[in-house]
């Protein structure tokens, strides 16, 4: 593996983390803050399928990561 390809693999690693975190972090508060302010059911639900986008989204990138590993590999 060159120092360029480790380099992409742990940069893209880092993105995952931050998406996982960002948006856990982001759908916790959205939920509390929503429940707080009443809003119904509805909106809370729209705010489940935006953090259940960002979850996939970091799905994506940690395959792609897993991808490139093996491939580099062999």
């Amino acid at each position: 593996m060159s120092e360029a390809q480790a380099q992409l693999v742990a940069r893209k690693g880092r993105i995952a983390a931050l998406v996982i975190a960002g948006t856990g972090v982001l759908w916790v508060l959205g939920l509390i803050i929503g429940q707080k302010m009443g809003l119904s059911q509805r909106w809370l639900g729209l705010i489940d399928l935006v953090a259940l986008a960002g979850f996939v989204f970091a799905l994506v990138l940690i395959w792609q990561i897993w991808r490139a590993r093996r491939d580099m590999e062999g």
